[in-house]
């Protein structure tokens, strides 16, 4: 375990404290649209998926709409996508797969989630806490880096490692409210390039920041 609970304890009652009302910014009405749009997601920012999906959405209601367009008229409607062609197909294969083994509806589970095509654990993780309200820690690139910045998890560990490190430090009940706030924390705060480090009231207790003070200084 890289920290302690207690020190776990303090960086979630600072982030609560930056950001009381983080949630999802993928702008969704249905646990379908929410799969769709974390689909696209993937390598693209949250504000380009819901440019695209303004229209998209009032196009395509079910998964049935989806396969009654060509494929190339779906790769057309979200061209502005990086990896468009490929999640088209994955969009209409997950589309086939809802029809067949799920009577047109999303699955609650984890377990039948990751089975649909282009559906990650990422994914899944981010539908069943959004969509159904199971309590869930979505490993993103906000995630990973903030919390290796943070020593939550350590610069080696894969993407699920950060997120047993994160479920055995969590309680359970914070895992998709910390999920957000760590997002937001690294979207806003603790950026990729230029983080926020001389003002960050979590620099006391992180060495990437206090290194990166002390080298601009």
């Amino acid at each position: 375990m890289a920290i302690t609970k207690k020190r776990m304890r303090y960086i979630l009652d600072t982030l609560q404290e930056m950001f009381p009302d983080a949630q999802c910014e993928l702008t969704h009405s249905n646990a379908f649209e929410l799969t769709i749009a974390v689909l696209l997601s993937a390598q693209c920012t949250d504000k380009k998926v819901n440019e695209v999906t303004k229209d998209l959405f009032k196009k395509y209601k079910s998964p049935w709409d989806y396969l009654n367009v060509p494929l190339e008229e779906l790769e057309h409607d979200i061209k502005r996508i990086g990896l468009y062609r490929n999640k088209a197909k994955n969009i209409r294969k997950l589309c086939e797969s809802l029809i067949e083994n799920y009577g047109g509806e999303v699955p609650r589970t984890h377990e039948q989630l990751v089975e649909l095509a282009g559906v990650g654990r990422k994914t899944a993780n981010v539908v069943v806490s959004n969509a159904f309200g199971v309590p869930a820690i979505a490993v993103d690139t906000h995630v990973e880096r903030v919390s290796k910045r943070l020593g939550i998890a350590r610069w080696k560990d894969s993407v699920l490692e950060v997120e047993k490190s994160l479920q055995h430090l969590i309680p359970k009940d914070e895992w998709t409210i910390t999920h957000h706030r760590l997002i937001f924390f690294g979207r806003y705060h603790c950026t990729a390039r230029n983080p926020k480090c001389s003002e960050c009231p979590l620099l006391d207790i992180c060495r990437e920041g206090q290194k990166r003070v002390k080298v601009a200084n």
